[in-house]
């Protein structure tokens, strides 16, 4: 894969779109996870659409919804907002216009399942990505701190990245190991960590 102006323009456009937003609880800018995702598929053997619509993963979902969306496929094109779409689990504009949380991961997942190849690459580099950070504040902060953050509960959390691995495992989806196995590593990395507290 050979990265062009494209992708560049993208990192641009990500860096504008998310410019006063960072990791929840944190001080980190959200760049640094846009970018890790993308470096994931990059390494996961993606092509172009699929790094970049990696670093747009969240822009409509945390940023403007269906008219992000539309811009995003003016300057992308199709492939790429079909994709940045597919990994919304909302395109309201308004954070108050959100279902909630359980809600929106329930129906997320429900369509994951018919979602194609193009769509779980992404989704599931931002789920290895999250998932080691989630891991790591649990070894870092506890699993109090870790999941104050997040508006599900531990139990719920973990039960989401599973259902998120059983999508990823599933060989109908034709991923790659480079993905498959850290998220199979966090995953059980998590669920070791909430267990041990938890009983």
């Amino acid at each position: 894969m050979v990265l062009t102006e494209r992708f560049t323009e993208a990192v641009r456009y990500a860096v504008v779109v998310h410019a006063t937003q960072v990791r929840k609880g944190t001080e980190v800018p959200y760049i640094g996870h846009l970018l890790g995702v993308a470096s994931l598929v990059v390494d996961a053997g993606g092509e172009e659409d699929h790094a970049i619509a990696a670093l747009l993963h969240d822009a409509a979902e945390d940023h403007g919804g269906e008219a992000r969306l539309a811009d995003i496929r003016a300057r992308f094109g199709p492939r790429v907002a079909r994709i940045v779409e597919e990994c919304s689990d909302s395109l309201a504009e308004e954070p108050a216009e959100k279902e909630e949380w359980l809600v929106r991961k329930q129906e997320h997942l429900a369509r994951l399942g018919a979602a194609g190849r193009d769509t779980l690459l992404v989704v599931m580099a931002d789920k290895v990505h999250n998932a080691r950070a989630i891991v790591t504040d649990l070894q870092t902060l506890g699993r109090d701190l870790a999941f104050r953050r997040f508006k599900g509960t531990p139990e719920q959390v973990l039960w989401y990245y599973e259902e998120n691995l059983g999508i990823a495992t599933d060989p109908r989806s034709d991923l790659p190991p480079a993905l498959t196995a850290p998220l199979v590593t966090a995953v059980d990395q998590m669920r070791t960590h909430i267990a041990a507290v938890g009983g």
